[in-house]
Formats: structure tokens, C-alpha cells, sequence
């Protein structure tokens, strides 16, 4: 059982036919004016006998007319009123000519059945099979109304049942053949859309690849580059786009040595390259696009990415390490800890030996804080954020720190740009990182022999987001440790254990929020918080 053709897909097929409707049109005119001809012409002899030479005359020419005008408009309009008035202006004034011209009638219905299978193939199946059955009727008619002036007809019953057998078997098959060429031009129609979807597709893949990915001819001439290509090769010029690169030898000559090499010997040179020294490392690896084929794939692997998942990795498996390793530690560091404050009561100690139990039991609470630190980071709970207001948070923040961490002649202080500020994060969490920025801020963000100027700032960002920033008045840092400063384990401090920022981060991200670096100008450092905003009416 054949599907249904959808909508679009019929009108696609239409617009196939329009050309088979074009010679339709012109194979019309076509009889029309040897009908003319036959009469007007020098060979009107031929078609003896006529039976009213002014009834001849204006239906051959009648027909022409309409004819010449079907084949001018045959190109526009709707496809099937076309052939429906072609077919039906076909039968009305060809048994009206072979009426008026009997000595002609047969070919006239031999002619007619090319006009019925070209309608058929044009229409649906019920359409051509309707246009036969007209044909049929329309041959009876004539048949009786010859009977009815003559007293009998220009050709036999047999003669006109014949025709009518080959009138419906020719619609009949050239429907069925009409009817095949719709459903193969819809298939083709929607085997090349999912083609080009899947183009499209590939594309738009090859385009998104953080690996850069080149088409090069025999002739080194780039033929496709993505866009990650592009940024590893570089701004190519100014005017150029993706087939600016035209060569090779022009846009990067030690990779095109290297894919001379490769072709010519089978080496893959797969050392780092720079293509510019602002640009990152990349390691080229070539492949023919088709077995015996002269054009190259050229795969750019940035090395910083390979990088940094090797550092993901590095680090997933170094923090499982290393929280297995720290339950080992914990418990003969207590047991340390614990003799060192036994020693410290006792009396027997020598004083000149106290400094060094008060060194041991330093080192502890150092050893003991690494350990938290390293236990954090491995068991990190997830967050439970919740709507807070994050003006009165950094007040009640500021105050419990001041309580519990005494300062001598520091000062730690809240300010605030908005009387009220709702956002969203995990209030334990948020504690526990603007903790870490405090401490690290009264520790180093301080002139030599100055006292520590910290304040812990809540505004609006110009994204519109909620931010706490911790400023120092300190040295600032330099350009070179900014950019590691968010490493695990990256410290400038001999006492430090370089955990602090990173699980700080770590504890940002997982609340959606963002933790980052911004120099201040003359002096100073700031660490800036933004968090997601609060719903007004829940903050």
C-alpha cells in the first residue's frame, strides 16, 4: 500500500513535472496547427470527406487558439487546473474535428490518446483515469451522434470500443507511471534534505572541534579550515577568511614542512609547534583524506588542552590518593599532638627545651591543617543554596571573625554599596570561602611594617549580579602568580600549603558563583564573588 505524499513534498514533485507539461502544451499546439494546415494547406485534399467546411474551419481554429494560448500560460498557475483545462480543450475539439472531418477520425483518436497518457502521467491516478473515462463518453457520443445524422457511423462499434480499451489502458499505465515518479522524486526529495542535514551537521561538528582540522590539496593549497584552525594558525590577514589561506607555504611554513615530510618519507614529526608566540602550542597530525587521494587532513591538537585534562586527571587521582593518605596521617599526628601537651604540663621538661616541644606542636597544628584541608577538598559535600540577604551575611561574617580571631592592629571592616542585597548560595559554604580570602588577605595583603587594611564589599557588578569583593591595601601580586594563583598546590608562602584558593574556587563553582583575581590600580588586591541573584520577592 503506497504512503500519502506530504504536502510539500507533492508541490516539489509539481514543480518536476512543470518541463513534461511544457512539451504537453507544445505537443497540443503542435496538432492544432497540422489540423490547419491539413485544411488551409496545399494537401487539404487529404482529409476528404468534411462534412461542413465552416464547422471544420472554426474548430481547427478555435483550437489553435486555445492551444497557443495553454502553451503561453503553460508556466504558470497551479499544475494540475493546467492539465485538467489542457485535457478537457483536447477532447471537446478533437471529437468535435473528427465530427466535422470523418475522413480524418482515426487519426484524430490515435493522436487524442498521447493528449489522455500525458494527462494521466500528469494527474492523480483518479484525475487521468477520469480524463479516459471523458474520452470514452466523448468517443460514444460522436459515435451515436454520426449514427444520428448519417444513419450510421464513420467507423465501426468495434473500432470505437477498441479505442476506448486503449484510451483507459494507456491512462491507466501512464497513471501508475506518474504515480512512480512522484514517490521516487519524493524519496530522492527527502534523501537529499537528510543529506544535507547530516552536511549541515558535519559541519557544523567540524566547525565546533576544539581540534583545529585542515583540508589541504596536492598543491598545499588550504581548501577548509575550522574555526579552531584558524585561531591556532592565527589572524590570517586582514580581508581573509576560511579560504584566505590559500597556501600552506604562506600561512605556515613549518607545518608545511612537516606535511612534506610526511608525504614524502611516512614521518610524522609529532614535536609541539608555535605558530606565533602569543599563539598556544599545537602537534599536527596528518592523514589522506581518500586511500591514493593527494589531499591531506592536517589534525592541530592544542597541547594546553591535552594539559589540562591530563592535570584533571592528575588531580582526580592524586586527591583519592591523597584523602586515603591523610586518614593514615590523622591518627599518629594525634597521638603527636597529644604527647607534645602532656610534655608541655610537665614539670620535668627543661625550659631550654620547651621551644622545641612549642616548634613540634606548631608543625602539628600545621601537618593537622593540611590534612583538613586535603579531607575538604576530597569529601567536599555537595551545596545547598538557598535565598540569602548578602549585605547583613557579610556583617554577621565580619563580626564572628573579629570574635574569634582577635586582631592587634588590623582592621576588618564591612562595607556595602545597597542597604539590602538578595542573592542565592550556600551560606556554610560562602562562609568557608570568603574565610579562606580573609585569612590570606590579613597575611599578605600588607605593606612591610604597615598593619592590614581588609574590607569585605558587597555591590552590584555591571552584569547586575550580586558580588562580594575582599580588597587588600597590600603590594598587589604580580602578572606571573596571578595566573596560577587558583592551582592546587601552587604557593608562594613556605608555611602555605597552596589548597586555600583552589577549594575556594572549587566551593564557588559548585554554588554557580565565580571566584577571581582583579588588580587594583596603585596598589592593593581584590578577589571578586559573584553570585547568582535572588528572586526580590524571596531574598
Amino acid at each position: 500500500m503506497s504512503t500519502p505524499l506530504a504536502p510539500l513534498a507533492v508541490a516539489d514533485a509539481d514543480r518536476a513535472l512543470r518541463r513534461e507539461l511544457y512539451f504537453f502544451t507544445l505537443y497540443r499546439l503542435f496538432e492544432a496547427a497540422l489540423l490547419v494546415f491539413f485544411l488551409f494547406g496545399p494537401i487539404s485534399g487529404l482529409i476528404e470527406p468534411i462534412r461542413s467546411d465552416l464547422f471544420a474551419s472554426a474548430v481547427a481554429l478555435s483550437y489553435l487558439f486555445i492551444a497557443a494560448l495553454l502553451f503561453v500560460f503553460g508556466r504558470r498557475g497551479e499544475l494540475r487546473a493546467q492539465a485538467m483545462t489542457g485535457i478537457a480543450a483536447d477532447l471537446f475539439f478533437g471529437f468535435l474535428a473528427m465530427h466535422a472531418m470523418p475522413g480524418a477520425d482515426t487519426g484524430i483518436a490515435l493522436m487524442l490518446m498521447f493528449n489522455i497518457g500525458a494527462a494521466a502521467l500528469l494527474l492523480r491516478a483518479r484525475y487521468g483515469l477520469g480524463a479516459a473515462a471523458l474520452a470514452v463518453a466523448g468517443l460514444i457520443s460522436e459515435y451515436l451522434w454520426s449514427m444520428a445524422i448519417d444513419g450510421e457511423g464513420s467507423r465501426s462499434l468495434a473500432e470505437a470500443i477498441m479505442f476506448a480499451i486503449a484510451y483507459v489502458a494507456v491512462a491507466t499505465l501512464t497513471s501508475i507511471l506518474g504515480r512512480e515518479m512522484r514517490a521516487g522524486y519524493d524519496l530522492a526529495e527527502r534523501r537529499g534534505a537528510e543529506a544535507a542535514r547530516l552536511g549541515e551537521v558535519n559541519e557544523l561538528i567540524i566547525r565546533r572541534l576544539r581540534t583545529g582540522v585542515l583540508l589541504v590539496d596536492g598543491d598545499n593549497h588550504v581548501r577548509l579550515a575550522n574555526e579552531a584552525a584558524m585561531l591556532l594558525l592565527g589572524d590570517p590577514g586582514e580581508g581573509e577568511n576560511l579560504t584566505g589561506l590559500r597556501n600552506l607555504d604562506v600561512a605556515a611554513p613549518e607545518l608545511a614542512r612537516r606535511l612534506r615530510r610526511w608525504r614524502e618519507r611516512g614521518e610524522n614529526d609529532e614535536s609541539p609547534m608555535q605558530f606565533a608566540p602569543d599563539l598556544p602550542e599545537v602537534v599536527p597530525r596528518f592523514t589522506r583524506l581518500l586511500a591514493g587521494s593527494a589531499q591531506t587532513l592536517i589534525f592541530l591538537d592544542d597541547t594546553s588542552l591535552l594539559s589540562r585534562q591530563a592535570e584533571s586527571m592528575t588531580l582526580a587521582t592524586l586527591g583519592r590518593f591523597s584523602a586515603s593518605l591523610a586518614h593514615e596521617i590523622r591518627n599518629p599526628l594525634a597521638a603527636i599532638n597529644y604527647a607534645v601537651q602532656l610534655l608541655e604540663e610537665s614539670d620535668d621538661v627543661p625550659t631550654a627545651e620547651r621551644r622545641l616541644l612549642e616548634i613540634i606542636r606548631q608543625q602539628g597544628l600545621r601537618m593537622n591543617g593540611i590534612v583538613e584541608n586535603v579531607l575538604g577538598m576530597a569529601r567536599r559535600q555537595p551545596a545547598k543554596p538557598e535565598h540569602m540577604e548578602l549585605v547583613g551575611f557579610a556583617r554577621e561574617f565580619v563580626d564572628e571573625y573579629l570574635a574569634s580571631h582577635p586582631l592587634d592592629h588590623d582592621t576588618l571592616r564591612a562595607t556595602a554599596e545597597v542597604a539590602r542585597l538578595p542573592a542565592v548560595a550556600d551560606p556554610r559554604q560562602l562562609h568557608q570561602v570568603l574565610t579562606a580570602l580573609v585569612h590570606n588577605a590579613l597575611t599578605y595583603g600588607r605593606m612591610p611594617g604597615a598593619p592590614a587594611r581588609v574590607s569585605v564589599h558587597v555591590h552590584v557588578d555591571e552584569l547586575g549580579l550580586p558580588t562580594i569583593d575582599v580588597l587588600d591595601r597590600g603590594p598587589g601580586i604580580p602578572e606571573s602568580v596571578a595566573s596560577r594563583l587558583f592551582r592546587p598546590f601552587f604557593t608562594t608562602s613556605g608555611h602555605g600549603t597552596g589548597l586555600g584558593l583552589y577549594i575556594a574556587r572549587e566551593l564557588c563553582r559548585a554554588n554557580q558563583a565565580s571566584l577571581d583575581y582583579v588588580p587594583v590600580p596603585g596598589g592593593g588586591s581584590c578577589f571578586r564573588i559573584r553570585l547568582a541573584g535572588g528572586s526580590p520577592l524571596l531574598g
